[in-house]
């Protein structure tokens, strides 16, 4: 009998070693490196590879016309949106997030609107038992959905199971619970995910039915198991949210068949999730007027206008360093506002705390919110509350001057459609005809000036 192939493979990063060690070379992890042994005997990859016949290889010019691609359209707006106007037959989809945050949730919401509409769909749990997900069914008013439903974790009897149905639409859930018997191996480790996920993709390209894969993440909010699985699936989708906050973000970060920018925002309730075709008012809900340190910044989340309120607060500090507390922003970017702020307008910050906050947990990532983030800094240091009808964004420079941002039309026209009447932005916003009163800004000396007038107004 032929001895099997051992290695050891980092569970952090996937590299393969040839001996074991307490550090991974590649990525720096400690005691990640776990043998695996295929049950493949010597030899037989190298005979097989020789038995391969090789084909002529069909070249095609790029001028050649394509269908248009089909979507399979939940019913679910925000899904949709994400995804690009719907789920693309034949591909695959990979969604990850936090333990508890939803995943399962909205995806057999989604499966449930599918079956609903005519498709053939199959939910697959290796996590939870029939019962359960039944139970979560009928908590979501769903327990009369067309949904073939089945608990099964391995790669095998999985694939057997799709041949034979035929679904349109197959959710796995999750990833990480299946395994194959071709690998000798855990399941949940870097091999057993990487080639369960390579069969079940293969199995999408091949048969037209698009596929769904529900991934765990790791404590740096990474998808869990190597990073080649995002690259096998044509999108990649984030399940995002605070557990003290009602409200949920599914954002793409790969879509093959759509932008990668979108965001899709869902309220959870006993009922399941449900959309909030309006954003801004939530993100904005229960806002005080009166307190300085913070302003609304307009922002853009794909091809959506979300506003959200940014906080600051500026106090003295009994610490020979002051802290820099940033939540929802980028550190590295307070800390350029703050040195812009102390440099061209004489605002001192060496002997203050001061710490940022965007309002509802959203994440913002754009470069536009550095005016946001320094007017509510100003106000904050000021004690000068600001107009509670007044949006602010744009993008500053080293120099101090105030860059024009993409989509500005859109930004004011969301403002004004939540009732704001003012915005303090770049001075190429005000071509054409802003739909609310424009303070254009040339450099953060006129957004320093123009909160002290209104300081001096109040």
């Amino acid at each position: 009998m032929a001895r099997a192939d051992s290695q050891f493979v980092c569970q952090s990063c996937g590299s393969v070693h040839a001996k074991w060690a307490g550090r991974c070379d590649d990525c720096g992890s400690w005691n990640t490196l776990t043998e695996e042994v295929s049950s493949a005997p010597l030899g037989t990859a190298a005979k097989a590879k020789k038995s391969t016949r090789r084909g002529k290889l069909e070249l095609v010019s790029l001028d050649g016309e394509g269908a248009e691609l089909p979507r399979h359209e939940s019913g679910i707006a925000e899904f949709d949106r994400v995804c690009g106007g719907g789920i693309v037959p034949g591909s695959a989809l990979l969604v990850g997030g936090d333990p508890g945050i939803g995943k399962s949730t909205l995806l057999l919401q989604a499966v449930a609107n599918l079956a609903a509409r005519g498709l053939s769909t199959i939910y697959l749990s290796g996590e939870e038992a029939v019962d359960q997900v039944r139970r979560r069914a009928r908590r979501l008013g769903l327990a009369n959905s067309p949904v073939a439903l089945a608990a099964e974790t391995g790669l095998e009897n999985i694939l057997d199971g799709l041949k034979s149905e035929k679904p349109q639409i197959a959710i796995i859930d999750s990833i990480q619970t299946l395994w194959t018997d071709q690998l000798a191996a855990a399941p949940g480790t870097v091999a057993q995910v990487r080639a369960c996920a390579q069969e079940l993709v293969r199995f999408a390209k091949k048969s037209g039915c698009a596929v769904v894969l529900v991934g765990h993440v790791t404590k740096d909010g990474q998808i869990a198991g190597p990073r080649v699985v995002e690259h096998m699936v044509d999108a990649v989708l984030y399940f995002e949210g605070e557990r003290g906050h009602q409200f949920r973000i599914l954002r793409a970060v790969k879509n093959r068949f759509g932008p990668t920018d979108e965001i899709g925002v869902f309220e959870m309730s006993e009922a399941g999730l449900q959309e909030v075709e309006n954003p801004s008012a939530l993100f904005l809900n229960d806002r005080d007027d009166t307190t300085p340190g913070a302003a609304v910044f307009a922002g853009m989340e794909g091809t959506r206008p979300v506003l959200t309120e940014i906080q600051a607060l500026v106090a003295a500090s009994p610490l020979g360093t002051p802290r820099r507390t940033v939540v929802g922003w980028d550190s590295g970017r307070l800390s350029m506002v703050l040195a812009v702020l102390e440099a061209r307008c004489g605002l001192s910050f060496g002997g203050r705390d001061v710490y940022l906050n965007v309002a509802g947990g959203l994440k913002i990532g754009e470069p536009a919110a550095d005016v946001a983030v320094a007017a509510a800094i100003i106000s904050s240091a000021l004690n000068a509350p600001l107009p509670k009808d007044a949006v602010v964004f744009g993008e500053m420079s080293l120099s101090g001057d105030i860059r024009a941002v993409g989509r500005s039309e859109a930004r004011l026209k969301e403002a004004a459609k939540l009732g704001f009447s003012q915005a303090l932005a770049p001075l190429a916003a005000s071509e054409g005809n802003p739909p609310v009163t424009l303070r254009g800004l040339r450099g953060v000396a006129d957004l320093v000036s123009t909160i002290s007038a209104w300081q001096l107004e109040d």
